[in-house]
């Protein structure tokens, strides 16, 4: 489970601006570099603080936070998406660390590649050894069922990582759709120098079913009716992605591809996207026999006569 921002910080979930600055400035202030000197227990703290305080300081991020919850925050953000547009360097001067700071350290500390915190860890440690890093992510393309998409699912991946396979649990949330991705936050390969594990990236392919269709939420399915149904009207049975058969209703005079809506019978929201969950759809298709029989034909002439 991943760790929750809110307690890192020590702060309610309904805390403000001003709160959670004042709690990321205690705790930057306690566990900075400069103060903890080759102290890995505290540059890992001061990193899950720094980490907390670039979301919960950012109302855009802090939404998506409060709507997805901390596991499949994680899964959805890399790093990299974290830290984007978050000036440490601007943020430490404030509180009197980095260049006419007081504390004799010099540079910035910026986000470069994988390490956001390359500079201001690795500037003090550099005639030490080398820097941890960050192992690179790794890419999955992973194929699921459209009821899969649907409805979500637990599977179990066998991944070749390092010479050796390694089974992964995967849970797939409900309303996923094509062209999703879903993280897996240090199941990449391993970092170097004691650094963290990348993450892996699972690409989410829906495969064809046979009888269903997906847009977006909505699922779509095709029904033939005759012709004498489509002026007539008629109730056909309809199987719907769960499983169920439902009647519905044909109006009389059903044009080829009418469309019939079955609401709330499409695929569930993703979890924190803030959409409604679709619909059925049923496109009415008519049928056109080919062979008729002599009564049939002297019927439909008659029909033709009075200019139907």
């Amino acid at each position: 489970m991943a760790d929750d921002y809110y307690k890192i910080l020590g702060v309610e979930k309904n805390a403000d601006t001003d709160e959670i600055k004042k709690a990321y400035r205690k705790l930057a202030l306690k566990y900075h570099p400069d103060r903890n000197p080759n102290n890995s227990v505290a540059e890992e703290k001061f990193k899950n603080i720094s980490e907390a305080y670039a979301v919960l300081s950012d109302p855009e991020k802090r939404k998506q936070y409060d709507n997805f919850g901390s596991d499949q925050f994680s899964q959805k953000f890399s790093r990299e998406d974290i830290f984007r547009d978050f000036d440490i360097n601007q943020i430490l001067r404030d509180m009197g660390f980095g260049v006419g700071g007081g504390t004799g350290r010099r540079g910035s500390y910026t986000y470069r590649g994988n390490d956001p915190f390359a500079d201001l860890f690795g500037q003090s440690r550099r005639n030490h050894y080398q820097a941890p890093q960050k192992g690179t992510d790794l890419q999955y393309n992973l194929n699921i069922t459209l009821e899969e998409s649907v409805f979500g699912a637990d599977k179990k991946l066998s991944l070749q990582r390092d010479r050796q396979v390694d089974e992964i649990n995967v849970k797939i949330p409900a309303g996923i759709s094509t062209g999703k991705k879903l993280r897996l936050s240090g199941k990449g390969h391993p970092g170097v120098q004691g650094g963290h594990a990348g993450d892996l990236y699972l690409n989410i392919n829906v495969v064809p079913h046979p009888i269903f269709a997906r847009d977006g939420n909505d699922i779509y399915i095709e029904k033939s009716i005759t012709f004498t149904q489509a002026v007539l009207g008629t109730s056909i049975d309809v199987p719907t992605i769960d499983g169920t058969i439902k009647r519905i209703k044909i109006p009389a005079g059903a044009q080829n591809g009418t469309k019939i809506r079955m609401r709330g019978y499409g695929a569930p929201a993703l979890k924190g996207s803030g959409t409604t969950k679709g619909d059925q759809y049923v496109k009415i298709g008519i049928e056109v026999p080919r062979k008729i029989t002599d009564k049939q034909l002297q019927l439909i002439k008659k029909l033709s006569e009075e200019g139907l």
